[in-house]
């Protein structure tokens, strides 16, 4: 099917758009004597959600809502049901340091909000939405999350567990004579990302039309799964070398800058109608992200192989359920 074919190489481009974004922007801070630890934090950990930011920002100026919403819920999902799964399968994940064990809770409280918001028909009768005002408050909460990382990186780099791990092998190695076409490979990233998110949209409806589903569950299903695939890896990465932390705090990241710089910046451009089963997919992602708590707080604070395979069970059968049942 050309649709399916189409939206395939679109995540493809993406993916490599978004690798070609963070290689050049590690070299060029690389360049002006900026730290390691800085680049892990900001430009790798923003640098994956790239095509998330890329393929909303085209939804939402197209006007497909649905497939923007889905492709945030979905990512947020994936990353914790598919990507910490994977992770924990691989090697049992532990909180060492202060930073994630802060991070989850703010996760959870963000996620608590972001279903509230939605909420609007139980509460108000009105349809739900996430509009220009529910965006500028996520907005907000995303300059507290940036305050949160400061204090981080200025006062507690030389104990917690992320930061030294960060520091001392950091997922991005810029090279030390980075040459002179570090800009280009921006450049290229860039295009080569708006390029595959025009694609991955366009296909992505075609791909729902042509199954008869609704584009929020090809956001869901197929284009999250697509465009999780930067966080699949830095989380594989860092589990194989067992650096807990830096693979939870990858998915908690990639999933505070979903729900609060993603999901707003499409909310401003154009306003998010809750499509059908939208506040399922909610819960669900809530209800994973809860989970964690009680994993992590409470006896050995550790997501052993058991709980990681659970993980991947629920995602599977969620999003198989959303697939066979879905209403367009």
């Amino acid at each position: 099917m050309l649709s399916f074919a189409g939206l395939i190489f679109g995540i493809v481009l993406l993916i490599a758009g978004g690798g070609l974004l963070v290689r050049g922007a590690s070299e060029i801070a690389a360049k002006f004597g900026v730290s390691p630890m800085i680049v892990g934090l900001t430009i790798v950990g923003f640098g994956t959600s790239a095509p998330e930011l890329v393929v909303n920002v085209v939804s939402a100026l197209r006007g497909e809502t649905a497939l923007a919403f889905g492709n945030v819920v979905g990512s947020n999902i994936a990353n914790v049901g598919l990507i910490l799964g994977i992770a924990a399968v691989l090697a049992p994940i532990s909180i060492q340091g202060q930073i994630v064990r802060r991070e989850v809770p703010f996760l959870l409280l963000v996620t608590t909000i972001l279903t509230v918001m939605v909420l609007d028909k139980p509460l108000e009768g009105l349809p739900g939405l996430i509009g220009r005002t529910e965006s500028v408050v996520l907005l907000l909460l995303f300059c507290i999350f940036l305050y949160m990382s400061a204090v981080d990186v200025f006062q507690d780099r030389r104990s917690d567990p992320l930061m030294l791990d960060i520091e001392d092998n950091p997922l991005m190695k810029p090279p030390v004579d980075a040459g002179r076409w570090q800009w280009l490979l921006v450049v290229v990233g860039l295009m080569l990302l708006f390029i595959g998110g025009e694609m991955t949209v366009r296909n992505g409806v075609a791909l729902a039309n042509a199954l008869g589903v609704s584009a929020n569950v090809i956001g869901l299903v197929l284009v999250a799964i697509g465009t999780s695939m930067p966080e699949l890896v830095t989380s594989i990465i860092a589990a194989l070398r067992k650096e807990s932390d830096l693979a939870l705090g990858n998915v908690v990241g990639s999933n505070l800058f979903n729900s609060l710089i993603v999901l707003p910046v499409s909310g401003l451009i154009r306003p998010i109608p809750l499509p059908p089963g939208g506040v399922t997919d909610l819960i669900v992602s809530w209800g994973l992200v809860a989970l964690l708590i009680p994993v992590f707080y409470i006896g050995e604070a550790r997501l052993d192989r058991k709980v990681g395979g659970f993980l991947l069970l629920a995602y599977a059968a969620y999003m198989a359920s959303r697939f066979l049942f879905d209403q367009p």
